[in-house]
């Protein structure tokens, strides 16, 4: 399952470039954020943990940080808060914001999107490295 869960976040990851490359900066965003979460929950099945059901997983991180090899326990606060910000898109960069009467292309930029595909791809790069 941990394997088949990074697989699911390297094809999100090459969506969300191509989405990049079209300027299709919310998808991006959407695309980055489900990336992180695969990682981040591949990485708890890796250490024997079953992750729950819900997109933000980083708080499960830092209080199992102790299952992970010292190199990886280093980056888990990094990890867990890109977890964080990035949960907090999650629906906004699908629906935009109704409240303010915002779509989604109002929402976010190309910097928007640039930095969440550079948080995605830096998850992405350390479960990687876990599972080998």
């Amino acid at each position: 399952m941990a394997h088949s869960y990074l697989k699911g976040a390297k094809s999100r990851l090459e969506s969300g470039r191509r989405a990049f490359d079209a300027n299709e900066f919310p998808y991006v965003i959407r695309q980055s954020q489900e990336c992180v979460e695969l990682c981040l929950k591949s990485a708890l099945r890796f250490v024997g943990i079953e992750p729950p059901k819900w997109h933000d997983v980083g708080f499960i991180l830092k209080r199992e940080r102790d299952r992970f090899p010292e190199w990886f326990k280093n980056e888990v606060e990094k990890l867990a808060f890109i977890s964080k910000r990035m949960r907090r898109e999650r629906e906004p960069s699908m629906y935009g914001d109704e409240d303010l009467s915002l779509t989604p292309d109002e929402l976010y930029s190309e910097y928007d999107a640039r930095v969440s595909l550079e948080d995605a791809e830096f998850v992405y790069k350390k479960c990687e490295e876990l599972m080998k």
